[in-house]
Order: structure tokens, then C-alpha cells, then sequence
């Protein structure tokens, strides 16, 4: 074992140590205590300009909770190139798990890299339609969606199954840990995949496929723009809605006024929620101000913001990552276990990554 550590102290990746800790939620002087280190020491480890001993490579794995060739240089060098991840409110969600979700999002990419080497995934095909974020001024982000529909040849009406189309073209898509489920749906680029991370407990269908759309707004129009701004994120609700309700298409079935029967009717048609129908509705100025400012108070008052009434359907399931961990387990290739040492990920990361559906605590 001595060996072993001494192996990984001179392959020692401070990049892999700041991933770790990131994934862990920590602080570098709060690791710094737990190792019995100075924070400068931490610093110097992960910056590269000063490598720990044998034993501070045992200690830091303890801390960490992960296996010491966690820490072995990586090919992918993951945190280096990715870019920042696109978060729904940066005031709300603080910086510890911003770069919690933001590492969560690069284990992903390192865990499909790996898995990629023995199952062919479909090759990337995300084109790029940039929008400025600094001006809400145009029509950026519904030509973008107009686009991307073209390009991905959808027929016209209602999106399929969305999760499953962005998988085709090449996107990963993941539930994030229960531990990271206060940070909302979140996106982001790698030179590798693309990358959406669901939250877990948004137990809800239509409000789901709307946060996909969304993300995929971020990653065609905002490679290069500042995330979290107000201008920004109503960009990708404009793409989403556009994406998702196409203005030639839904323009002359939406009603003028709270039509809650047609609406519910159009709901299930649309795969959308009545709450994105009414904003499409006022966007595209079928509905008054007044009449919508007014249909909301009705959601509101009746609690529809938390869950609309009618049939709720099962929520969309990533499969690009459960099928091919699935396949290779059924052809006797690799199990659970073995792919994840491969990727060098902690299995419980891998088995949260790699899963249909969110992981609860007891799984």
C-alpha cells in the first residue's frame, strides 16, 4: 500500500484534488483542518507547486472519501477545459455549490469518456446560434430555436421525447446528487460533451422537459456570455418556449383569455405547462397583460405553482449512460465496479451518474 501512495505522490494531479474537494463541498481551510495542514499548504498542493508526501496522499483520500488513484493525472484534465456552467440565479446559489455542481457536471463527462472507449455514443451535434446577453432587444432566441429545429429536422408540432433527442445528438444528461439539489438545472460545454444536470427532486414532467429546453437554449446561444444574468436566463426561457412551442404553429390555437379547458387541452397536446402556455400566450400578445397578470394570481390562489391539476405523466429518463453500463454488464465486458475504477470515480458518484432516475439516500 505504502508503494501505491508513494506511486501516486509523484503522479500526484493538483487539478484531481481541487475536483475532489469540490465534489466534497469543502473549503480549502476546511480540508486544511481535517488533514492537520495549513490552507497554503492545500493551495500549493492543488496549483501544482508542491507535491504532498505518501502520507498526505492517504490523508487527503480519507478526507475526501475517495480511492488515492483519485489523484493520478487525468487525461481529460476536465476542470482546465470546461467552460462556466450556466446556474439560474447566482445570487441565490452560493459559490461552494456552484463548484460542487460545476465538478459533479465534469465527473459526469470523465465517467462517459470512459465508458465511450468500449460503447460508440452518438457524435456530438450541437450547433451554435450566439446571442448577445447583454440586450433583450430582437428576436435572437426564437431564431435560434427555428434554427435548431431545422438543423435537428424535427417535424412540425410537438417535441418528442426531449431527453432522449438531445442524447442523439450527442448531449449528456444526468440527475444530480441529492447533496447538490438545491442548485436548479444547469448546463455547460466540454471539448468533450455537452453537458445538462437535472435536479432530483423536481418531481414534475412539464416543468422537466421546460428546464431541458432551457438548457439547451444556454449551450446553442451562450458558449461565450456571462451566466446568471436576468437578460441571459429570459433568453433561454424565449429559445425554450419557441423550441418547444413553435410561434406559426401554437399561435392561433392559444386562447385571448383563461380558457382553463382549451388550456388543459393544449397542455396535453404540447407536453407544456399552463403556466408556460399563458407566458407563451402574452409573449406573442394573444393575451393582455391584465388577462395574464390575472390567470396567474388564479394558479397561484389555487396552489397550481407547485403542482397543476390533471394527469401527471412519468418524468423523461437519460439512458445513453444507464444503457451502455447496462450492456456491457449484460455481455460480461465490465461491471459497475470495474468502469468506475476506470474513470477513477467513487462508485457511489458512478452509480448516481449512471442512473435512470434521481438516487435517493437509501439506494
Amino acid at each position: 500500500m505504502n508503494d501505491r501512495l508513494e506511486d501516486v505522490a509523484a503522479l500526484f494531479d493538483g487539478g484531481r484534488l481541487t475536483l475532489a474537494r469540490q465534489l466534497t463541498g469543502l473549503r480549502k481551510n476546511a480540508l486544511a483542518v481535517q488533514i492537520q495542514k495549513t490552507p497554503t499548504a492545500v493551495a500549493a498542493y492543488e496549483n501544482g507547486s508542491k507535491r504532498p508526501a505518501a502520507s498526505t496522499v492517504a490523508a487527503l483520500a480519507l478526507a475526501l472519501d475517495v480511492n488515492p488513484a483519485f489523484f493520478i493525472t487525468s487525461s481529460s484534465n476536465l476542470p482546465a477545459t470546461t467552460a462556466t456552467p450556466h446556474f439560474r440565479s447566482l445570487r441565490s446559489t452560493s459559490q461552494i455549490s456552484r463548484d460542487q455542481a460545476h465538478a459533479y457536471g465534469c465527473m459526469a463527462v470523465d465517467i462517459a469518456t470512459a465508458i465511450e472507449r468500449h460503447v460508440q455514443f452518438p457524435e456530438r451535434n450541437l450547433p451554435q446560434h450566439p446571442v448577445a446577453g447583454d440586450s433583450s432587444a430582437g428576436t435572437g432566441p426564437e431564431e435560434a430555436a427555428r434554427l435548431l429545429r431545422k438543423e435537428w429536422e424535427l417535424p412540425s408540432g410537438p417535441v418528442g421525447h426531449l431527453i432522449r433527442l438531445v442524447e442523439n445528438y450527442g448531449c449528456l444528461v444526468v440527475f444530480s446528487p441529492l447533496d447538490n439539489a438545491t442548485v436548479d438545472a444547469y448546463s455547460f460545454d466540454t471539448a468533450q460533451r455537452p453537458v445538462i444536470l437535472l435536479n432530483p427532486l423536481k418531481d414534475d414532467y412539464y416543468r422537466q422537459r421546460f428546464d431541458v429546453a432551457h438548457e439547451i437554449g444556454h449551450l446553442v446561444m451562450h458558449l461565450d456570455a456571462e451566466p446568471g444574468s436576468r437578460v441571459v436566463e429570459d433568453q433561454a426561457h424565449r429559445f425554450a418556449a419557441e423550441l418547444l412551442m413553435p410561434a406559426d404553429e401554437i399561435a392561433n390555437e392559444l386562447p385571448h383569455k383563461a380558457d382553463w379547458r382549451t388550456l388543459s387541452q393544449l397542455k396535453q397536446r404540447w407536453n407544456v405547462s399552463l403556466q408556460a402556455l399563458l407566458y407563451r400566450a402574452r409573449t406573442l400578445e394573444i393575451m393582455k397583460d391584465v388577462t395574464y397578470r390575472n390567470a396567474m394570481t388564479t394558479v397561484s390562489t389555487r396552489g397550481w405553482r407547485r403542482r397543476e391539476p390533471g394527469p401527471m405523466p412519468m418524468l423523461e429518463q437519460p439512458s445513453l449512460l444507464p444503457r451502455a453500463v447496462e450492456l456491457l454488464h449484460s455481455e460480461n465486458q465490465a461491471d459497475e465496479l470495474t468502469l468506475a475504477n476506470e474513470c477513477q470515480a467513487p462508485l457511489r458518484l458512478f452509480r448516481t451518474i449512471t442512473s435512470r432516475t434521481p438516487l435517493t439516500e437509501a439506494t
